[in-house]
């Protein structure tokens, strides 16, 4: 299976990297930005904390964004393509037409980023600015990368109406899954457990 790449990934820069110590600057100021707001939070959040953080002038940061919501939007679109890249790896492993094996994948890479990756918690795939407002579009988003993702796994075209059906499943997924970890900090085992049990049920009537 092809790595796909479901967004632009410089959309939010001022300035494109060419050289590859460019790209470890910018990649460094992501890392300082992520770590930065499970510390302290979007409202606290500089842009020179994050150019201290990362060991960069603060001329480094705004060379390549113009405030911090600029930054906050390129984390997330990072942590889609990376999400996008962990889905690609894991579907080598499931058997094509098995969507509850591809559903387990999405569900399980999702919770993992959520416990593991730095500033994850916050922003994910859209900034939720502010805290707990709904992200504008990342849902939208989501919802095609995964049709896209998991086009060989499905039993049906890629359709308007497989796509509604994407999108209904990533809404309620995201609903359910703020109040598992709103529940417990690392995700309530029970609510993950009937997320899981829900999708399933929806996407066996479309399906199977």
């Amino acid at each position: 299976m092809e790595r796909v790449s479901p967004v632009e990934p410089h959309a939010h820069l001022r300035r494109v990297p060419v050289q590859q110590r460019s790209a470890d600057r910018l990649a460094r100021i992501l890392d300082a930005c992520a770590e930065l707001l499970d510390e302290c939070g979007y409202e606290e959040l500089t842009t020179r904390a994050v150019a201290e953080r990362a060991g960069v002038p603060i001329g480094s940061v705004y060379r390549f964004f113009g405030n911090k919501r600029a930054l906050v939007d390129a984390l997330a679109l990072r942590n889609l393509d990376a999400y996008a890249e962990r889905i690609t790896g894991r579907l080598r492993g499931v058997r094509p037409g098995d969507w509850r094996g591809a559903l387990d994948v999405v569900l399980d890479e999702y919770l993992a980023m959520k416990r593991t990756v730095a500033g994850f918690a916050l922003v994910d795939f859209g900034v939720q600015i502010p805290v707990g407002a709904p992200p504008d579009g990342a849902n939208h988003q989501v919802a095609d990368l995964l049709l896209e993702l998991l086009s060989g796994h499905l039993r049906r075209a890629a359709d308007p109406g497989l796509r509604r059906v994407m999108l209904v499943s990533v809404e309620t997924a995201d609903a359910l899954l703020q109040l598992a970890f709103r529940v417990s900090p690392t995700g309530d085992e029970g609510v993950i457990r009937e997320t899981r049990e829900l999708l399933r049920a929806y996407l066996a009537r479309i399906l199977d």
